[in-house]
């Protein structure tokens, strides 16, 4: 099996949180996190950010404040790719 990289690593993890991935996919996603503190930070992170952004109520963004963090969150992703590549 190919060893995962971190920067595929960081692009499967919503899926890998909404349990989307293959078999194959999620074993050699676990295996990676098992191996990489970086990542399991990572891992950490988003899923405390995720629990925090659930807890809001659906309308306390307005609709301009939403697409603005978008595309935020959109730019930032191209600048910063995530954690380096072990």
């Amino acid at each position: 099996m190919n060893e995962l990289e971190c920067r595929q690593f960081v692009e499967q993890v919503t899926a890998y949180l909404e349990r989307a991935l293959t078999p194959a996919e999620e074993q050699a996603f676990v295996a990676h996190l098992d191996g990489c503190e970086g990542c399991d930070h990572y891992l950490d992170q988003v899923r405390r950010t995720t629990r925090a952004l659930n807890s809001l109520p659906t309308d306390a963004l307005s609709s301009a404040s939403r697409a603005s963090l978008l595309e935020a969150f959109r730019r930032r992703d191209v600048e910063e790719p995530g954690p380096a590549s072990s």
